[in-house]
């Protein structure tokens, strides 16, 4: 008879099976009875609703939402394909988000099937579809995109509501900004004889600077004897305007989202501190600051370490050779490391205090940032030296986030444009808010984001005579739901405020 370890082998194998052939929702008929209540009971998966599951981690706290956020999107479309025979597409504006690559997990998917029934489907962490019982868009105004079925970009800007350019103008600013000519509108438009909408995505695209498919589309509709006044359905003028070259969604939404959310920055945070730094008293005060801030920052993010390990890096007496366990010791590593990477970092607040662009110096030394906080783990075995090769070469995740950020491609547009913006920026308060937001949201490397997102802020504080400034962890929830709400409401003012009082 087989013991409970082999057991729990043999349905972990068939667990394998079908992740390995790319399932992420899991039906009962592809587990037999005996696999899935044994995976069950030791935590390999979850069911969502019944008859359905998905893929778990056994370490998993009761209430951890990580599972559910990093398959959502994959069970969204094989449920919906099982449940409606593949008849059945997103929004409009949520096929919008996903277009412009904003993949955060909604709190209700909206869906629209001839085989609705009106109703809302709960799932895991107060997350639901709403699937409405309307018929399908024309065939060629929907596309499968990782999966899903959602509106053609062209026929999601006609049919999303008027509302949506008032209530996410971030969002569509964005999609508008990907259209390079009016053809495949102006084709949805007139199949449909949409007149009052083609008067909106003229304003519309006036409003974002692109004049010319705002006139094409007026003198194609009127060619086909329509009336169309001209009306901007957003709230107010934005400061960023794009060329119809200007197509990366990622490098246009994260312009857009520090154009709105400079000013509630302003707002909510202390003007610069001092003019003049006296630069000596000041890397004083950096280097008396170390241990208290290695202290919350690797605490923050998980990392057991004590004081007494940070001092013992700092003194120069540890020594990954002689230090038995430790030289496997993670948390070790994550010390060693901190203290190189601060380091680095002190260099980078000496060379902004002296008067060099804040942006540019972060383009040049960030790399040596990431190798300083990674190097020891390296040179311990603990991870591999490819992943020192720079920005992640795959999908992250966030821990308990409905934020899902952007693919790797999409890191290697958007951190040029971070630096770009920060080089900008003329208000010290904005580089230091949006500087550690923006990257955070990026979340360019598969580990230390949340550190390096830390030393930013700190860098960004000096340019702006701010003295440097520790998130401590007792805070750490109020922190991490701050930047919670400025990654999937865009709403930066409790960040903003957050970083505010800890000066």
């Amino acid at each position: 008879m087989k013991d409970i370890s082999q057991k729990l082998a043999d349905s972990l194998e068939q667990l394998q099976q079908l992740q390995e052939s790319g399932v992420v929702a899991i039906q009962s008929k592809e587990l037999s009875r005996v696999h899935r209540e044994r995976l069950l009971k030791h935590g390999f998966i979850r069911e969502v609703i019944r008859g359905w599951y998905i893929p778990t981690m056994p370490d998993e706290k009761p209430g951890d939402s990580t599972s559910w956020y990093t398959s959502f999107w994959d069970f969204c479309g094989a449920y919906l394909s099982e449940r409606f025979d593949n008849s059945w597409c997103l929004s409009p504006e949520q096929s919008i988000s996903l277009h412009i690559g904003d993949r955060t997990v909604p709190q209700q998917l909206l869906v629209r099937s001839p085989k609705g029934n009106n109703k809302p489907t709960a799932f895991l962490h107060h997350t639901s579809i709403f699937d409405v019982r309307l018929n399908m868009p024309d065939t060629e105004q929907i596309e499968k995109l990782d999966g899903l079925n959602v509106y053609s970009l062209a026929a999601a800007l006609v049919y999303s509501s008027a509302n949506q350019f008032q209530n996410a103008p971030i969002q569509m600013r964005t999609a508008l900004s990907m259209v390079t000519d009016a053809s495949d509108v102006l084709s949805v438009l007139l199949a449909g004889n949409h007149s009052v909408i083609a008067g909106r995505l003229a304003g519309a695209f006036r409003n974002i600077g692109r004049d010319l498919i705002a006139n094409n589309i007026l003198k194609g509709m009127q060619a086909a004897d329509f009336k169309v006044q001209e009306n901007d359905p957003f709230a107010e003028k934005v400061q960023v305007s794009f060329g119809r070259r200007d197509v990366s969604p990622y490098v246009n939404r994260i312009r857009l989202m520090w154009a709105q959310l400079r000013e509630s920055v302003i707002a909510h945070f202390p003007e610069q501190i001092q003019q003049n730094v006296d630069i000596e008293t000041y890397m004083a005060e950096v280097e008396d600051k170390y241990l208290t801030d290695a202290y919350h920052s690797l605490s923050i993010e998980g990392y057991r370490v004590t004081c007494e390990l940070i001092e013992l890096v700092r003194s120069g007496n540890w020594q990954a050779e002689g230090s038995g366990e430790s030289k496997k010791h993670l948390d070790a590593m994550a010390a060693k490391g901190y203290w190189d990477a601060f380091q680095e970092v002190k260099k980078a607040v000496l060379a902004v205090l002296e008067g060099k662009n804040p942006g540019d110096v972060l383009e040049q030394t960030h790399s040596d940032w990431y190798l300083a906080l990674f190097g020891p783990s390296v040179a311990a075995g603990i991870i591999q030296q490819s992943d020192l090769a720079g920005y992640r070469s795959g999908p992250v995740y966030i821990r308990q986030s409905m934020h899902t950020p952007p693919d790797r491609g999409a890191v290697r547009d958007m951190m040029p444009t971070l630096f770009d913006l920060l080089a900008e920026e003329e208000n010290a308060a904005v580089r230091v808010v949006l500087g550690h937001f923006i990257f955070v949201y990026i979340h360019p490397y598969f580990d230390g984001n949340g550190r390096i997102g830390r030393f930013i802020m700190n860098l960004m504080m000096a340019s702006g005579g701010y003295p440097w400034t520790i998130v401590p962890v007792t805070r750490r929830e109020e922190y991490m739901q701050a930047l919670e709400a400025a990654s999937v409401k865009q709403d930066i003012v409790p960040f903003t405020k957050f970083l505010a009082s800890l000066l």
